[in-house]
């Protein structure tokens, strides 16, 4: 787990505090991602947590996509590209439900995402640094 400075509630310019627009990034994966990338632009810890969003969800839906058509186009075979999606969609439902937590009880601090936080982060950290 990171910080990168002590939290403070102020407001964010949509009238939401740190910690609920740091939680709402991740409400709907890489498109409230999106839009509290643009929203939180003034809070790099608001802008941290939409871009880990984006960069994670994105890459769940990507890796989702490529086993559906792998699994279609492979007939009987496709049951394994099926059972590996059913594993990385349980994985998302926990990852998602545990960065919700951990940023709730941060109040909004920076937090990596469990086991993929590591490697998101310095994604993260370079599309948050992306937007002015």
């Amino acid at each position: 787990m990171t910080s990168s400075q002590p939290h403070t509630n102020q407001p964010q310019p949509a009238g939401l505090n740190k910690k609920t627009s740091a939680i709402l990034s991740y409400v709907l994966g890489w498109l409230t991602g999106v839009i509290f990338l643009f929203v939180g632009k003034h809070d790099p810890d608001v802008k941290f947590h939409a871009a880990q969003s984006i960069v994670f969800f994105g890459a769940v839906w990507v890796i989702n996509i490529v086993l559906s058509i792998a699994g279609s186009l492979l007939g009987a075979l496709g049951i394994i590209f099926s059972l590996a999606g059913l594993a990385l969609s349980i994985f998302t439902l926990v990852v998602w439900i545990m960065a919700m937590v951990r940023v709730n009880s941060t109040g909004g601090a920076r937090v990596e995402l469990p086991l993929v936080g590591k490697f998101t982060a310095p994604y993260a950290d370079r599309l948050a640094d992306s937007v002015k």
